[in-house]
């Protein structure tokens, strides 16, 4: 009879399997420490956030375990004592009392819900039994309080004790246990945040039972019975929406870990919701900082408030292609000191030049003349930084960022570019900030890491030597000092960038444990007069960064070390030829103190087409008397003079300009055959260059300036004689005929010029 009774139900078993345990559950994207920061709910709208049971505190079990099944780990999954108690109360009283169900038996009808008549219950008996042939105790436990509801689209315990604790389920006390064991009895009816008082009762009901039988003392008991119930409405978690919704396309887990730091995300995005008032209409924000020890992404703000649609609040600015401003420049300068172009001090030139077709400009429109690299960097001047570049290469540059994972994204069958190093291309701000952890990872460019499994990936971009430099002139520690008075934590270290018409502002800052990226501006690329990287993103940066180092009092002493490589060194460099000299050698015209690579002092760097004498020496003889004389002179002494750039002449001293540098001429023994004059160069047109008038036009007005040279000029056109000038006056001319033109200049000193041009 056992065996047909065995057959009957292995039978009935194939042919009614359970239904599938494992149904749709809900997405929650957490924390570092399991905080949920968003959840995407199921196809039903039902939000579960699946636990272990050792991710459950014991009192919650124990709770649970003494009020709803106390022989749950010894019965089949049917209690017959239950049963025929429940049915002796509920005739005795003519009102149901108590259910006979154990926990197996709710697990059978939560995973298939039936009607109460004696058919659901005979098919719920079936399939509690069915549960436990097919699953451990502990496997149906974990089931319940997974499946267990807690009111409209709440179900689970993880899920409860976030919405109604804001806390994760292990960490449930006492009290926090009995209430949670007993809301899913009546959900809707003992909702803690709506009915305390009732809430409160049903807690206290489990309280008794659970001191009836000691599982708990009635000490403890009575002390948690003075605790009153009254919780917060129900929360659902919103933080980091945009990371969550990159996330959810990222992985295929239930719940997906992140790096994130709930407390400081919310922290910033509380901070973001203030700042968004400040912010002209329609503008947006990103935010992202990142631990910079183990790259790993603490905070990630995508827009501004994701539920205000005129701010485009949708659109995740960490990953918009947007213009990079002045961010780059940094990397300019680390490539340029390792190729041993440039030292910290090296003389650079802010003056107005051409590069073909190209003629940026500062900032504030104007030009400073001599500048050193370290103060052209911190000032973010830009004629100096497309010098370097210039002497770098633009295609090597993007080059070597590509190799260290940075896209630098240019406009189709367009190749890179000078105008790159001022925002002329597109990047993505965690890339950006990905690339600025050259500067505090040893010249390695480290990948952002969002999951904890994700791995620490990094490739070399700088000698740990240049990235040490650059950060500390960012940092304003461009002077150096001796190591006793160096800080091994450096104090924050940042750089703006605004993009070309306002459309973008910029910061990223660095201080001692994290990478900060700040843009501001109107996703639609729509520019904004007045936002620039240090009005706007500035600020925020400093208060972030204050609630960083605020937050991190007590750990700052264990941020990383920073202390000085040994490949940088310390020296005293002359301009304008920027190497050592002799303490009183005259051509020392000003002493600086520079960080340098490896040891090398490079000469100033000089730009194409610029004459030789630029940043080197200019040798000549001079008599007893010091006047300047040819080499074959009675007495001719060989001096080398080092002389100021050119183009640097306009903001240099009178003392300081060549014509005052230079010894005068012996009229009695002269120099022949050349003159020491600056070459004589004509600005305003480029040879080969295709000139149109303006349309309606039938004339174009010519206009020509020079530089360099000495004296009076006098002009010709295709080889006739039109005009004289004094050497500071410009050319003017009318052409009103088309075709090939010449137009050729004389000096004083004998030096001619010419450009050749086309009037189209």
């Amino acid at each position: 009879m056992v065996g047909i009774i065995a057959a009957g139900l292995w039978g009935a078993d194939k042919i009614w399997p359970l239904p599938d345990t494992n149904v749709q559950t809900a997405r929650v994207v957490v924390a570092d420490d399991g905080t949920p920061l968003w959840r995407f709910a199921d196809a039903e709208g039902v939000w579960r956030y699946s636990v272990s049971l050792d991710q459950v505190s014991p009192y919650y079990i124990e709770a649970l375990l003494t009020y709803e099944d106390r022989w749950f780990y010894e019965h089949p999954g049917i209690n017959p004592l239950s049963i025929g108690r429940a049915l002796w109360q509920n005739l005795t009283n003519q009102r149901i009392v108590s259910g006979g169900s154990t926990l197996s038996m709710q697990v059978a009808r939560l995973i298939e819900p039936h009607d109460r008549t004696l058919t659901g219950k005979l098919r719920q008996v079936f399939r509690t039994l069915q549960l436990e042939w097919h699953y451990s105790k502990d496997q149906i436990l974990t089931l319940y309080i997974n499946r267990a509801p807690y009111g409209g689209t709440l179900q689970g315990i993880g899920a409860a004790s976030w919405a109604y604790l804001d806390k994760p389920p292990s960490e449930l006390t006492r009290a926090e246990s009995a209430l949670l064991a007993v809301l899913p009895q009546a959900p809707s009816r003992l909702r803690p945040d709506r009915y305390p008082e009732r809430a409160q009762l049903a807690r206290d009901k489990v309280l008794s039972r659970l001191a009836e039988y000691g599982v708990w003392s009635e000490q403890q008991v009575e002390e948690i019975k003075e605790e009153t119930v009254w919780l917060a409405g129900r929360q659902a978690p919103q933080l980091a929406p945009l990371l969550a919704r990159r996330m959810l396309s990222e992985s295929k887990s239930d719940v997906i870990e992140t790096t994130i730091d709930a407390s400081l995300q919310r922290r910033l995005e509380d901070m973001t919701m203030g700042w968004k008032s400040q912010l002209p209409e329609n503008t947006s924000m990103g935010i992202l900082v990142v631990e910079h020890s183990t790259m790993a992404v603490k905070a990630y703000i995508g827009s501004v408030d994701l539920n205000d649609v005129s701010r485009f609040g949708h659109v995740d600015m960490i990953t918009a292609w947007r213009s990079p401003g002045s961010t780059l420049k940094p990397f300019a300068y680390g490539m340029a000191l390792d190729d041993g172009l440039i030292h910290a001090e090296s003389l650079l030139q802010d003056v107005p030049r051409r590069f073909g077709d190209y003629r940026p400009g500062n900032f504030d429109t104007g030009f400073n003349g001599p500048v050193s690299a370290s103060d052209a960097l911190v000032r973010s001047l830009n004629l100096p930084v497309v010098q370097v570049l210039e002497a770098y290469g633009p295609k090597r540059f993007t080059g070597n960022m590509r190799n260290a994972g940075i896209t630098l994204r240019f406009p189709l069958n367009s190749e890179p570019n000078l105008s790159l190093i001022l925002g002329g291309t597109g990047m993505r701000m965690d890339e950006l900030v990905s690339g600025y952890s050259a500067f505090v990872r040893h010249g390695n460019v480290a990948a952002l890491r969002y999951r904890p499994q994700d791995p620490l990936i990094e490739r070399p971009l700088l000698s740990p030597g240049s990235a040490w430099i650059v950060r500390r002139i960012l940092a304003g520690e461009a002077r150096p000092v001796p190591d006793n008075q160096l800080s091994d934590i450096v104090p924050l270290a940042w750089k703006t960038g605004t993009s070309y018409g306002y459309r973008d502002a910029w910061t990223i800052g660095m201080n001692g444990g994290y990478l900060i990226g700040i843009w501001v501006g109107r996703p639609d690329g729509t520019p904004v007069a007045g936002q620039f990287g240090y009005a706007t993103a500035v600020p925020i940066l400093h208060q972030i960064n204050n609630l960083l180092v605020n937050r991190s009092a007590q750990t700052a002493r264990f941020w990383p070390r920073d202390p000085r490589p040994d490949s940088v060194g310390r020296a005293v460099i002359c301009w304008p030829q920027g190497q050592s000299l002799e303490a009183g050698d005259p051509n020392c015209r000003q002493r600086r103190q520079a960080w340098i690579l490896d040891g090398t002092i490079p000469p100033t760097l000089s730009a194409p087409g610029q004459d030789t004498g630029i940043g080197g020496w200019l040798s000549l003889w001079v008599n007893a008397e010091g006047k300047r004389v040819a080499p074959d002179c009675s007495g001719a002494i060989k001096r080398r003079i080092a002389l100021w750039p050119t183009p640097l002449e306009t903001w240099l001293p009178l003392a300081e300009r060549r014509d005052e540098r230079l010894p005068v001429r012996d009229e009695t023994c002269p120099p022949i055959g050349y003159d020491t004059s600056p070459p004589l160069l004509i600005l305003g047109i480029k040879e080969g260059a295709i000139l149109k008038r303006i349309p309606g036009s039938l004339s174009l007005d010519l206009r020509l300036d020079t530089q360099g040279g000495r004296g009076k000029r006098w002009w010709f056109i295709n080889g006739e004689a039109v005009t004289e000038t004094e050497q500071t006056d410009p050319f003017i001319q009318t052409l009103t005929v088309s075709g090939k033109y010449q137009i050729s200049v004389l000096d004083e000193s004998g030096q001619v010029n010419s450009v050749s041009f086309v009037l189209d």
